[in-house]
């Protein structure tokens, strides 16, 4: 008998898959998995790989919407690859998609266009937003990660910058910035 394996993700760990589960319970899920992760890629998310490892010929992958599985065309093309070369179907239980139908793999592509559409205008408007509020003064950005003061009271004691970076577990590039945003190296070369 074909399964339904069902997948619920959520971009951040603030948020949960509670709703998104429910419903794939709700459509009949033989399985439902779930992450916390960026829909902005599929790398590193092994719940993805792993329903998409379970489906057999006949099986269904059901999601809530397909922004849940991927936010670009070329992603949610490769994941329907798999699932159509598996002989198993997509289906949404919030969108008329099937792709064991013509019509549901049209809306399928469709609304793939439409979610990476949808990505790069949130992205172009974060932007203006940080060039507006630099403009104003008041953009700060990110708060730093690196230990600066560390940093140049290490390189004051002759420590090389690969030591640096091992002992405090960053980047060589990031010593050489903090460096370089500081008083000038005088504590020779490496």
């Amino acid at each position: 008998m074909p399964n339904i394996i069902g997948y619920a993700r959520v971009s951040t760990t603030d948020q949960d898959c509670t709703l998104q589960r429910q419903a794939l319970d709700a459509a009949g899920c033989t399985l439902v998995r779930s992450e916390q992760r960026s829909g902005t890629t599929t790398e590193g998310r092994a719940e993805l790989d792993l329903v998409l490892q379970l489906l057999q010929e006949g099986d269904t992958l059901m999601v809530t919407r397909i922004d849940r599985l991927a936010r670009s065309v070329a992603d949610l093309e490769r994941i329907a690859s798999v699932v159509r070369a598996k002989g198993a179907s997509l289906k949404a239980t919030e969108q008329p998609i099937d792709t064991s139908t013509a019509a549901g793999t049209a809306f399928f592509q469709m609304l793939g266009v439409f979610a990476q559409f949808e990505t790069a205008i949130r992205k172009e408007r974060q932007l203006e937003g940080i060039a507006k509020a630099k403009a104003a003064g008041v953009y700060r950005g990110r708060k730093a990660t690196v230990p600066v003061d560390a940093v140049r009271s290490l390189r004051a004691e002759g420590v090389s910058p690969t030591e640096i970076a091992k002992r405090l577990g960053i980047g060589r590039a990031s010593v050489y910035r903090a460096l370089e945003a500081g008083q000038p190296d005088t504590a020779g070369g490496e």
